[in-house]
């Protein structure tokens, strides 16, 4: 955009912007410009001696004064000079192009060192592009400009080198890196300071778990990251991960690290179901048995009756095992058991059922009102039937006593006869010797449940055989 001259007020108050100018203020006000804003400071001379008449904050340098005063009616018509200076962070630095076009003099210093001198009084615009490299940091780029006598023009701009070929600089790592993680939602947030590089294009995060040494890019495979933050969910597993951010330039250059920032995710992720699942019919109950499962810190059972609609209930929770017997199980029914693993976190897995019926395992109770009677062809026994259903035999035990070969008498039981369970009394034909003996009657289910001779519950009747004892 052209601009002719300023008017007188712009001597007395700040403009708004307008072309290349932000504000103006009188030369006798402090002023201080923004980096990377440039300070501008008007001479009424061509040789930027004595007091600036005006100093004003530029947003760029490209003005077009033509034949009119600049600053309305405070400077000459024709030589007068502008001196524009800045002083900015140039980052990583790297290769820059400086352009300068005037009528008429020109000249560009970077760090006090001339880098463009075009200080002629000429009739039409002169330009020159400069490439620098320049160093990493802040440095002040100084800007002079002597109009001598006619048109008046002055344009200056400096840009970096974004080709691939050329640049070859490393942008610097980005600071101040820092991380929150929210563990309801699986968040972590990770904000950092600006680069610093001007031909900034954005940013890469990388991950890595810490029993890791390799990094992988985190977020979209190709775009980058524009604002100096970003947001992750990183896999629920309750490991700990690292965090790290490079800038990338347009030239393709990453940048080293940053800090490395360390997140514990939460954990969410269960175990593998339970292999191997088995159930066992026995007497103490239903025998549940299972393969490890790696990463579980105990297990739980889960059980509901066959062919109904009861509800699913745990039985057993805090298993560190891999067994377990359900010892609650009713006789004669089936199951359907469900086996999880559960990690230390809380996380359940799937479920691996099995099944089972809890057979008959208890004995018919012991015969009761057994009573023995001597008679002259053997001994007759008589008992209260077992009232249980599935009753399907009697035995008819016989005990008498043996020297146990110290002097001692001791009882010896054995088998006499099984018998239907209809029956209710039975004759043991047996010599009238008179003989001190013992019997009982024991009751077999048919599931082959009993109680044994030496069961310390079985009902034994004592009798004395009719006769005389025999003796030796």
């Amino acid at each position: 955009m052209t601009r002719t001259r300023l008017s007188a007020l712009a001597t007395t108050a700040a403009l708004a912007a307008f072309g290349g100018l932000l504000t103006a203020t009188p030369a006798a006000a402090a002023v201080t410009c923004a980096s990377p804003v440039w300070k501008a400071e008007y001479f009424a001379n061509s040789t930027f001696s004595g007091t600036p008449k005006l100093t004003t904050c530029d947003s760029a340098i490209a003005e077009n004064y033509g034949y009119g005063d600049p600053a309305g009616v405070t400077l000459p018509r024709d030589n007068f000079s502008v001196r524009w200076s800045v002083t900015r962070d140039f980052g990583s630095g790297g290769p820059f192009a400086f352009t300068a076009a005037a009528q008429d003099g020109i000249r560009v210093n970077l760090d006090g060192v001339r880098r463009i001198d075009l200080w002629k009084n000429v009739s039409t615009t002169q330009k020159k592009t400069v490439d620098l490299t320049v160093p990493s940091g802040r440095h002040t780029i100084t800007v002079y400009y002597a109009a001598w006598t006619g048109a008046a023009n002055v344009a200056f701009a400096y840009a970096p080198v974004t080709s691939a070929t050329v640049d070859k600089v490393r942008p610097l790592a980005p600071t101040g890196a820092g991380v929150t993680y929210d563990r309801t939602l699986n968040k972590a947030t990770l904000r950092w300071a600006p680069n610093k590089e001007m031909d900034l294009a954005g940013y890469r995060v990388y991950r890595r778990p810490s029993t890791s040494t390799t990094w992988a890019r985190t977020g979209s495979a190709t775009a980058l990251v524009t604002t100096p933050s970003f947001v992750d969910s990183p896999p629920p597993t309750g490991q700990t991960y690292l965090y790290e951010v490079r800038a990338v330039d347009r030239a393709g250059n990453e940048s080293p690290g940053s800090a490395d920032l360390t997140v514990a995710s939460v954990d969410r992720t269960p175990t593998a179901a339970p292999a191997g699942v088995t159930a066992t019919d026995d007497a103490t109950g239903v025998v549940l048995a299972w393969e490890p499962v790696t990463g579980a810190a105990k297990y739980t059972v889960h059980r509901q009756r066959t062919g109904t609609t009861d509800p699913v209930a745990q039985v057993a929770t805090g298993v560190t095992g891999t067994t377990w017997t359900d010892t609650a199980a009713a006789e004669n029914t089936g199951y359907t058991y469900w086996v999880e693993a559960v990690d230390a976190a809380g996380n359940a897995s799937a479920r691996t059922a099995v099944t089972a019926t809890h057979g008959d395992h208890t004995a018919p109770a012991p015969v009761a009102g057994l009573e023995a009677t001597p008679r002259e062809d053997g001994v007759l026994l008589e008992w209260t039937p077992n009232p249980e259903p599935d009753v399907k035999l009697y035995e008819i035990y016989k005990a008498v006593q043996v020297d146990d070969g110290d002097g001692n008498l001791v009882w010896v039981a054995h088998r006499v006869e099984y018998l239907l369970p209809t029956a209710s009394s039975y004759l043991h034909e047996s010599a009238a010797d008179g003989e001190h003996v013992l019997y009982s009657v024991i009751a077999i289910d048919t599931s082959n449940n009993q109680i044994y001779w030496n069961d310390p519950n079985l009902n034994w009747v004592e009798v004395t055989e009719l006769g005389t004892p025999v003796t030796e």
